[in-house]
């Protein structure tokens, strides 16, 4: 499993959109540490954070992986992307040590968690077991 080196004790500013949903694509949402609470701990579905930074080799070899299971699951999970970098309190409250961590939300809590790059056959598992 690959995994980037962490740099979260980077200082940054976050990048909340002044309604609190900035999207990365159709059905991916860029969640920040202003609109996290909402996006996903309010979430009346589950939903699946993807923490990533620009700079993360690996994070962009999943991205295509997870546009295709947010389509696949739109409805039923919602999918959301926190650029650790930009938004720093966040991945530091859910200990996040480690990118691409996928980790899925039900009810407000935290489900399960994976580090590294997944297939998209192993993504599909991780949520479908979570669901």
């Amino acid at each position: 499993m690959i995994v980037c080196n962490q740099l979260m004790n980077a200082h940054a500013l976050s990048c909340a959109s002044a309604h609190g949903e900035q999207k990365m694509s159709s059905n991916i949402l860029n969640t920040t540490d202003a609109t996290f609470e909402d996006d996903v701990l309010k979430s009346e579905i589950p939903v699946l954070v993807d923490y990533w930074a620009e700079w993360c080799g690996p994070c962009k070899m999943i991205a295509p992986v997870l546009e295709e299971v947010a389509s696949e699951y739109e409805g039923r999970l919602r999918v959301c992307k926190l650029n650790i970098d930009e938004n720093t309190d966040t991945p530091a409250k859910f200990g996040i040590r480690g990118i691409p961590t996928l980790m899925i939300f039900k009810g407000g809590n935290t489900e399960a968690t994976k580090v590294g790059a997944l297939s998209k056959s192993q993504l599909t598992a991780f949520v479908d077991a979570n669901l």
